[in-house]
């Protein structure tokens, strides 16, 4: 079935004749339907033709709710915002994988992920982040907020207010920035808590410390930092990290393995010094 309105196609987007139009994919999609929170939930499954490989993932998504709509049925729900692969705000498991695989076999954000990379007459399953913390609010959207109140517990400086104080006064070494840059490009989607078997945060939680812990501005609050944001990784129900990897490989942003062996190290330090997490 394709979703039109007169004039428009729907599916292809593209031509106003049908006759013009190109031919594109026809997919089933399995899709994780749940009413709230507290209903049970299923997989339902739908068909949507006219797919072209030029569209994201997303953008097919948009072509099965136009249908939906005009059939007078409840949209798929999910999670999107900036759909440039840069907010962290979608997240999808597409066929057993966080965010599906890109063109090239590696990482990518959901929104990223294109048309491409399926075949016609392909069988898609799309399911929720799978994480007891992570609940599902509605369908294919969960709450996030622990990854947020995990920063907040410790993701943050001490800086005095006032006059800006001279770009140069406190040296950086590059080998530093680059590390904290890199740690610092985690946009905060909750792959990795997705992919782990563990359902662990701990290479989100891990980027966080990183990215502070390494520059001079982030050294008053080093072993508080690290202290309260493990506790509140734990009070969350997020689980233990077991060096499995699944984390770092799926990983959009190619977040590495090394933060955590970081956060570890001044995990150990901050706690032979007496650190405790705030009550």
């Amino acid at each position: 079935m394709t979703a039109t309105r007169e004039g428009a196609s729907f599916a292809s987007g593209t031509a106003t004749d049908p006759a013009m139009a190109p031919h594109g994919m026809t997919l089933t999609l399995r899709i994780w339907r749940q009413k709230g929170p507290a209903d049970k939930g299923r997989m339902v499954t739908y068909q949507v033709e006219d797919i072209s490989p030029d569209m994201s993932f997303l953008e097919m998504l948009d072509v099965l709710n136009e249908k939906l709509i005009l059939a007078d049925d409840d949209p798929v729900v999910f999670d999107h915002d900036c759909r440039e692969g840069i907010c962290g705000s979608c997240g999808l498991m597409i066929n057993g994988t966080a965010h599906g695989r890109g063109t090239s076999g590696g990482p990518t954000t959901t929104c990223q992920l294109h048309m491409r990379k399926f075949k016609d007459g392909d069988t898609i399953d799309i399911e929720p982040w799978r994480a007891t913390a992570f609940p599902v609010i509605k369908d294919l959207s969960v709450d996030r907020g622990a990854l947020d109140r995990i920063i907040q517990s410790g993701g943050y400086i001490s800086a005095p207010t006032g006059t800006a104080p001279e770009a140069h006064s406190i040296l950086v070494p590059k080998k530093d920035s680059d590390a904290a840059f890199d740690a610092a490009t985690c946009i905060g989607c909750g792959a990795c808590v997705a992919a782990c078997p563990n359902a662990s945060s701990m290479l989100f939680t891990a980027a966080k410390v990183s990215h502070l812990g390494l520059f001079p501005q982030g050294q008053p609050e080093r072993n508080e930092r690290v202290v309260n944001m493990i506790a509140q990784q734990d009070l969350e129900g997020f689980g233990g990290c077991t060096n499995i990897g699944e984390c770092s490989a799926a990983c959009p942003k190619g977040i590495s393995m090394e933060n955590i062996s970081r956060l570890n190290h001044d995990l150990l330090g901050a706690l032979r010094a007496g650190a405790r997490p705030k009550s």
